[in-house]
């Protein structure tokens, strides 16, 4: 036997072994469904996994290459150990693979859905998000919501239009993977098909709240999805105490005498009261002091801090910012004599399929896969007076 075959053979191997160890609600490496059907050269042979296949396609798309320069809740503040939406993924990525251990779940599926969930996000976070979402109703289109784009990146932005071919299971649990959503329970939806997915994302953009309502199709899924609560809930507290927006002894004693003062034992308590109360479960659930305590944190930090006069204020400029830039956008590409742009630019090394869209989806498209920096350059070249030498 050649050598090739013999590595053909034990991969194959591996990979069934390695289903047999899992779980008996975990996501099996034979049941990776690609998304899109392609055919490979009979002599290619692949040595990754099914769901490796997807991390390595989410890990060097553009949309992720993007991360570094997006952040989080606290946009406008200039400190260098603000959490950055490059870091946070990473963060969701080892919080939820440390559940997936302790629950013995396929934890590809769990890495690459993971590192994947935002890549949809607007510049400058949920602010971005909101002025999006208001500017597609106003153009008749519909909704716009993070978790749906990301797919959308993924599968219709990224190589020019073409897109990647990631697996059902993982494009779902980032379709379903809404941090905003509190649950005690995370129960997945196991009987969904290709096109129960299929009408879930188009409802995220042509139905209001779809992103709140649909559950994810595996139990890995639910996982990702309460990954996104633990990695930001703690840091997003230390990073509001870092820029003197609230202060330590500020957090309810509801939740530091369950979760502790710190991230770190907020992480700890999370991720061991959830492996402990799921094992072996088909699906996931906190005790209930512990869910009680996240529950209290979740609403201080959205009063307390999301709802800071200073970040309302700021916030409120960006929305503005963006708003504006898309009516910008929007007249030049819908300006027949305007050949002249960028986005028209943008539009022409796309395929003919994406050329098709809705001229307010692809504004939203344009502007979505900005980072932050580069709106701020945007606006300021569009907007602001260039200072010019005396001209002599």
């Amino acid at each position: 036997m050649k050598k090739e075959e013999l590595v053909i053979k034990n991969t194959l191997q591996m990979t069934k072994e390695a289903d047999e160890h899992l779980s008996i609600y975990a996501t099996k490496n034979s049941d990776c469904i690609k998304i899109k059907q392609t055919i490979k050269d009979k002599e290619e042979f692949d040595i990754r996994w099914p769901f490796e296949e997807d991390i390595d396609r989410i890990l060097y798309c553009k949309s992720y290459q993007r991360y570094v320069d997006k952040t989080q809740a606290l946009s406008f503040f200039r400190n260098a150990h603000i959490s950055k939406r490059s870091i946070h993924v990473q963060w969701v990525s080892r919080i939820a693979r440390q559940i997936g251990r302790g629950l013995n779940l396929n934890l590809d599926l769990i890495e690459a859905a993971a590192l994947g969930h935002d890549l949809g996000h607007a510049p400058y976070g949920h602010v971005g998000e909101k002025a999006l979402n208001e500017i597609l109703q106003v153009k008749g289109y519909g909704y716009f919501a993070h978790n749906a784009n990301s797919v959308r990146n993924i599968l219709f932005l990224e190589r020019n239009g073409i897109g990647y071919n990631v697996s059902l299971q993982v494009l779902d649990a980032i379709l379903c993977h809404n941090g905003e959503m509190l649950s005690k329970k995370y129960i997945p939806d196991t009987n969904k098909t290709i096109n129960q997915f299929w009408r879930e994302y188009d409802d995220c953009w042509h139905k209001e709240n779809t992103s709140k309502k649909i559950l994810p199709m595996t139990l890995e899924g639910c996982v990702v999805r309460i990954s996104d609560v633990i990695s930001y809930i703690g840091k997003d507290v230390e990073d509001a105490i870092r820029v003197g927006i609230i202060k330590q002894s500020d957090l309810p004693k509801e939740v530091t005498d369950i979760l502790g003062f710190n991230n770190k034992s907020m992480i700890n308590r999370l991720i061991g009261d959830l492996v402990i109360h799921s094992y072996e479960l088909p699906y996931l659930q906190f005790s209930n002091e512990v869910f009680e305590s996240l529950k209290c944190l979740l609403n201080f930090l959205t009063i307390k801090v999301h709802q800071h006069p200073v970040l309302v204020k700021e916030n409120a400029k960006l929305i503005r910012m963006i708003k504006q830039l898309y009516d910008i956008y929007y007249e030049e590409l819908t300006d027949l004599e305007n050949e002249n742009c960028k986005i028209k630019t943008f539009v022409a090394k796309m395929s003919s399929t994406y050329q098709s869209n809705d001229p307010a989806l692809i504004v939203a498209d344009y502007l979505s896969m900005m980072t932050d920096s580069y709106v701020l350059a945007e606006y300021e070249s569009i907007f602001l007076p260039i200072q010019h030498n005396e001209i002599i």
